[in-house]
């Protein structure tokens, strides 16, 4: 294929937003930069569609985002201007900091800040002189992803409202350590967990791994308003899942076990037992035990995380008597929960199958499909369990029906080449899915008797 063709169909694949086309052309050799109809290489074309996705796969495959484009511009200045974060991650490539010129960092950084500090309608409004009400949505920041961010329109010009965040990765990008009572006023600007700006100030303060960085955060858990208290408990919780080798995880587990025991309000008491939930700490079960009987369903649903044992450790018999009861619990997410843990112990397993015999008939549709993994690869082989995952079949969800016949295949049950028929073509998330591999592999076993 000649090149000229290779950069045709890159900049339609850039056009369509199919990020993997564009990794799987650009190994075969077109040019990253190829120009687009309006006379602008691809990148421009990714940035002005706000896809993250498509611009990190054109910069990983040498993509220059830093080209000095017509209007003087870079595709980099672009995305800062364009006001979203994750576009400006995927833009800024390897090593900024050593990669682009003193003069050009100040200004990029100038760039965020005044749209940061003059607001996206009136920066608009300066710039395009338009009056009336700007037009405003809110989006994911990338399709994969969990922020979002308001998206700005007025007088024929759009913009992302993210550019708090913005300025959060450049100073990060170029190693400018922002004080951490600053970022947390321009996280809380928005005080929403999923917004843009919260999430890139939170990914900033654990890249910065000081133990002044720490401190300082840790320190707003006694701020007066309850958002500075939130943000702190988001910050460990999200520690808990992303930081592996924590040189902090004893200390940080003490500093929650601590909140657990004092916290009086109930919104706050489930976001600290959820954080605390994803650490290895002596005093997660007598957390657990004390708030296993609270008045509040939110308290309890958060309870059974806490009395997961550690390796090789048993359950306790006060926890295994804690979790008997809330697998009787008037509320059905808090069986399910406690149901989780109790389907691993010898001595409550029956009672955690009986629950969970019970919501896999129930109303909720996403409480039938947890069910039916948790039934699926427990250690009951009773009938009633097989029975239960075949009824499972008739559930639209294909996720549920897919747990159903992996739990039938696993009981070799004779019914499981049809619960296969039931579950129908899986797509390309379920490439090396553990239980489509474990289907394919009853199916072969039956095919080929004398190999089994």
């Amino acid at each position: 294929m000649s090149r000229s063709e290779l950069d045709r169909r890159l900049v339609t694949a850039v056009r369509a937003g199919d990020d993997e086309a564009v990794r799987t052309l650009l190994d075969e050799g077109p040019d990253p930069d190829a120009m687009s109809t309006d006379g602008l290489p691809v990148l421009c074309a990714a940035v002005a569609a706000y896809d993250a996705a498509v611009a990190d796969a054109l910069v990983e495959g040498g993509a220059d985002p830093d080209r000095i484009l017509p209007d003087g511009t870079t595709p980099l200045w672009r995305a800062v201007d364009g006001g979203s974060p994750a576009v400006v991650t995927a833009v800024l490539g390897e090593e900024p900091r050593l990669r682009l010129s003193q003069d050009a960092r100040e200004r990029l950084l100038a760039l965020a800040r005044t749209w940061y500090e003059t607001g996206a309608v009136e920066e608009l409004r300066r710039r395009t002189g338009a009056p009336g009400p700007a037009e405003t949505v809110r989006v994911r920041d990338a399709p994969d992803a969990h922020d979002w961010v308001d998206q700005v329109s007025l007088g024929g010009l759009t913009v992302r409202a993210g550019h708090a965040g913005v300025l959060t990765a450049l100073e990060w990008a170029f190693r400018i350590l922002t004080p951490v009572d600053e970022l947390i006023t321009r996280a809380l600007d928005r005080s929403d967990e999923e917004h843009a700006t919260w999430w890139e100030v939170t990914w900033v303060l654990l890249e910065r791994r000081s133990f002044e960085t720490w401190s300082a955060v840790v320190a707003h858990r006694h701020h007066p308003d309850p958002a500075h208290r939130r943000f702190v408990v988001d910050y460990l919780r999200t520690r808990g899942i992303v930081v592996y080798d924590s040189p902090y995880a004893e200390r940080e587990g003490d500093f929650l076990a601590a909140w657990a025991a004092e916290e009086t309000d109930t919104e706050m008491l489930v976001k600290v037992l959820d954080a605390f939930a994803g650490y290895e700490h002596p005093g997660l079960e007598a957390a657990g035990l004390r708030y296993a009987g609270h008045p509040d369903t939110r308290v309890r649903r958060q309870v059974p995380a806490l009395f997961f044992p550690g390796e090789g450790a048993s359950l306790t018999p006060l926890v295994r008597e804690a979790l008997l009861t809330l697998t009787g619990d008037p509320d059905a997410a808090v069986r399910l929960n406690a149901c989780q843990v109790a389907v691993g112990d010898d001595d409550l397993l029956p009672h955690a199958v009986r629950a969970l015999l019970v919501l896999a008939e129930g109303p909720d549709a996403g409480l039938r499909s947890e069910a039916a993994r948790l039934l699926a690869s427990c250690r009951d082989r009773t009938p009633a369990v097989a029975d239960a995952l075949v009824a499972l079949l008739d559930e639209d969800d294909q996720v549920t029906r897919l747990e159903a016949a992996y739990g039938l295949a696993l009981r070799d049950d004779p019914r499981t080449a049809e619960a296969i028929e039931r579950v129908g073509p899986l797509g390309s998330d379920f490439v090396n899915d553990h239980r489509d591999s474990a289907l394919q592999r009853w199916r072969w076993n039956r095919e080929h008797p004398a190999s089994a």
